[in-house]
């Protein structure tokens, strides 16, 4: 069981030094994912698809839904590059337009993702936002590992014309639970 999200991103921060991450747009930090099964099989359901065998790749546009185990990733197109080595083998996967991730009560959203299926990785781009419950973030960019569970959002929107409106800046807001008073 990994540790709970708030009690996470605290110890994150304060790794990273709190003034670092707020005043200076440096990077926050999460426990997210942890233990997704990244080699289950991927499923897929869209309005079109188009096949460019000679590429190595599949192009799915409008109303694209994608599932890996508890894994879900929403988007208006998305990108698979492939290649066939005595069978299909997915290598990567790049989504666009509202990109939507979400696995039990975690979701991010941002304008780009891509997912790295060797390397067990999903980078977000442009209008990050990562929340579990009541707990947000929002960002330039999130970094989510899926092997190690390791999250991180910052300030910056790496792609062409990807834009964010934090200025560069992390934002957050954590739920405190209401504590009882000892007498």
């Amino acid at each position: 069981m990994t540790k709970p999200f708030l009690i996470a991103v605290v110890s994150g921060l304060l790794s990273a030094g709190v003034m670092g991450v707020y005043s200076l747009g440096g990077d926050a930090q999460a426990q997210l994912m942890r233990g997704h099964d990244s080699g289950a099989p991927v499923n897929f359901s869209a309005d079109r698809i188009e096949v460019q065998d000679r590429a190595d790749r599949v192009v799915v546009s409008g109303n694209v839904h994608v599932t890996q185990g508890s894994l879900t990733l929403d988007s208006t197109r998305m990108t698979v590059a492939y290649r066939n080595a005595g069978g299909i083998e997915i290598d990567r996967i790049d989504a666009s337009g509202n990109v939507r991730i979400a696995r039990g009560n975690e979701r991010a959203r941002g304008d780009v993702a891509i997912y790295d299926l060797n390397s067990r990785v999903i980078t977000m781009l442009g209008n990050v936002e990562l929340s579990q419950g009541a707990n947000r973030l929002t960002g330039g960019r999130l970094i989510m590992d899926l092997q190690s569970g390791r999250s991180t959002v910052d300030g910056r929107a790496a792609a062409a014309g990807v834009t964010g409106t934090n200025g560069g800046r992390v934002t957050g807001t954590f739920t405190v639970p209401e504590r009882t008073s000892n007498p």
